[in-house]
């Protein structure tokens, strides 16, 4: 995103021989600090991804135990490890179109097809819907804490990530 971006400023100013001026270096610079708040807040969920996972299961089964009663979805723990493991991807996937801007890469990988996988295997997609609303809210406390993270206003980038965790927990519900 950002190299072809610099390509495209730096290629049109040299078709016509001048030096980039004081609105295309502006622009620049601040698609500069768009992308290491981007990166901040990649490396923030990445480095918690475990967590986020794990605690949204957790919170999940408090508040759906028959989950994890016998019988249910997510009985054994072959079966959590499964729904464990499902989170994990779909936050990867949450985080790769974070980093790029663009949730294409998350529609097109992980949730094409998710819903009628779940279907097919049984799998409740309103609870899975109910623990990626769980990472969520995890994830974006992680992204607007203020603190060792790039400075400026990140808003508009939590809204922007918590509309692809939406788009994820309505694919699968």
């Amino acid at each position: 995103m950002t190299f072809d971006a610099f390509t495209k400023v730096v290629a049109q100013a040299d078709t016509v021989g001048e030096f980039l001026n004081a609105g295309q270096l502006d622009a620049l610079a601040a698609l500069v600090a768009d992308s290491n708040k981007r990166l901040d807040a990649v490396n923030r969920i990445t480095s918690n991804a475990s967590r986020l996972v794990t605690d949204a299961a957790r919170a999940l089964f408090e508040r759906q135990p028959a989950l994890i009663a016998p019988g249910g979805n997510a009985y054994t723990h072959r079966r959590i490890a499964a729904c464990l493991r499902d989170l994990d991807i779909i936050l990867r996937y949450v985080t790769y179109a974070t980093f790029l801007g663009d949730a294409s890469v998350l529609e097109d990988r992980c949730l094409n097809g998710l819903r009628e996988t779940y279907l097919a295997l049984g799998v409740p997609g309103a609870s899975v819907a109910e623990g990626i609303r769980l990472i969520k809210e995890a994830a974006l406390a992680l992204v607007l804490d203020r603190n060792g993270i790039t400075q400026g206003d990140c808003t508009g980038l939590a809204s922007e990530i918590g509309t692809y965790f939406d788009r994820a927990a309505a694919a699968v519900s």
